[in-house]
């Protein structure tokens, strides 16, 4: 008899997690569906709800942990690669998830990644840039111009600031190779721009900015966040 009771608890407990793991699957794809609709995606997110059981998140409504995970992401203009959202102190009601919802789903912080390519930041620069790298905490550009009459090629170091416009690159010293010293004054005019990229997912403002070799990688954070308030993006 005790083997048996045994047995009926094993299935009992893989039937429990069963159901568990599909309500979570549920879940997601619910969640991946109101950020798809909500910033126009062409299709739902990966959603990833952490913490086991899941049954006892969903019927408080209250997640410790929700990824999302969006890939590719285009602001005015601008695509960034590698988009992920990370969600804490999320609540999301059982019956406004199972409605597909999100009249009611908030998180207490969201703090979202993305890269912006090389080749994206160049497509915004002054035409004379020919190549953008990575310099420690900065970046170094290379750009032809032409000083004193001669066609010159430089390279400058410029740093990246995020602002409510975008984020705004400027140069902060320069280097001929050799050739005749131009003025830091006359490349800031000619080498200054705006990268038109502000906000991230979820309404978090820039706050962070690291360049790596594959593209500079901008951070954001946002408290309180109510996923029905948010304003769509255009693209």
């Amino acid at each position: 008899m005790r083997k048996v009771l045994l047995a009926l608890l094993v299935l009992l407990a893989v039937g429990v997690v069963a159901a568990d793991r599909i309500g979570v699957r549920v879940a997601e794809d619910k969640i991946g569906e109101q950020v798809a609709a909500q910033y126009n995606l062409q299709q739902p997110p990966d959603v990833t709800i952490h913490g086991f059981p899941f049954i006892t998140q969903a019927l408080g409504g209250d997640y410790d942990h929700i990824e999302v995970t969006i890939d590719d992401w285009t602001q005015r203009g601008v695509t960034v690669t590698g988009v992920k959202v990370d969600m804490r102190g999320v609540s999301a009601p059982l019956s406004e998830v199972t409605q597909g919802s999100a009249a009611n789903v908030t998180a207490r912080t969201a703090t979202a990644s993305a890269v912006i390519p090389y080749d994206v930041i160049k497509k915004e620069a002054p035409k004379q840039v020919k190549k953008i790298g990575p310099k420690g905490d900065n970046l170094e550009v290379d750009f032809e111009s032409t000083f004193l009459g001669r066609p010159l090629s430089s390279t400058a170091i410029v740093q990246v600031k995020s602002t409510a416009r975008g984020i705004a690159i400027s140069p902060i010293s320069v280097s001929s190779g050799g050739g005749p010293a131009v003025p830091l004054a006359l490349v800031k005019r000619q080498l200054t721009w705006t990268v038109p990229m502000a906000d991230l997912p979820l309404g978090s403002r820039i706050s962070i900015l690291e360049p790596t070799p594959d593209g500079l990688r901008v951070g954001a954070t946002a408290e309180n966040v109510r996923l029905n308030d948010l304003q769509q993006r255009q693209k």
